[in-house]
């Protein structure tokens, strides 16, 4: 009997493993659903919105599940790096894109975007 106590127990490298294929195709569903929200929105904005919002994120649960599933602490740390790499320059580079498509002239399908609206510059 105590055999097969010994084969219900679950021991943390079991867990994390798990953990981290979890993570790993959450991640990749994450992905998949940018992808397919570039391929679907109408204009430059919507598309870069799915784009940054669901990679960013989509990356960064597969990056915690392969942390999750590291060997050894050093490959941890390298992944850390790559996902604060990733979180500061992933916003950064979607506000510049969207910067750039405004000053060059793209209006958004919905409707156009103004500059300034009178009702801001009539705020205190």
């Amino acid at each position: 009997m105590p055999e097969a106590a010994n084969m219900m127990t679950l021991d943390w490298n079991t867990i994390r493993i798990a953990l981290g294929g979890a993570f790993c195709l959450l991640g990749a569903l994450l992905c998949i659903i940018g992808t397919i929200g570039v391929l679907r929105f109408p204009d430059v904005y919507t598309r870069l919105h799915a784009a940054s919002i669901t990679d960013t994120s989509g990356a960064g649960f597969v990056l915690l599940g392969m942390a999750l599933m590291a060997p050894d602490w050093i490959v941890i740390v390298k992944i850390v790096c790559v996902l604060i790499f990733l979180m500061l320059t992933s916003a950064t580079s979607s506000h510049a894109l969207v910067n750039a498509a405004l000053t060059a002239g793209l209006q958004p399908k919905i409707g156009p975007m103004r500059k300034g609206q009178p009702e801001d510059e009539a705020l205190p």
